[in-house]
């Protein structure tokens, strides 16, 4: 997978709202109800992650849930990290 220019960095992070970057690391905490929604998002996310073979570091914190994605084997951010950052928008409203 080939990384992103910085232009297409910036575009990408428009499609995928609260999502921030830092480095070659995109980042958004998601809030839910409870612990137990909390980890229901989680498990939404790891099938995802699994079914793309793309996966993020992941830091629960009670009723908050930050996922930080970004393409090791590539070194920096891709199309992957974009398409996963948008299925973990979509699973977070679908509470």
């Amino acid at each position: 997978m080939p990384l992103l220019a910085a232009s297409e960095i910036r575009a990408s992070l428009a499609s995928v709202p609260e999502w921030t970057r830092r480095g070659s690391v995109i980042r958004r905490t998601f809030e839910f109800a409870d612990f137990l929604a909390a980890m229901k998002f989680v498990n939404a996310v790891a099938r995802a992650a699994e079914k793309a073979q793309h996966h993020p570091d992941i830091d629960i914190r009670w009723n908050r849930v930050t996922l930080a994605l970004t393409t090791h084997d590539a070194g920096g951010l891709t199309n992957l990290d974009f398409a996963l950052a948008a299925r973990a928008n979509a699973l977070a409203h679908a509470k």
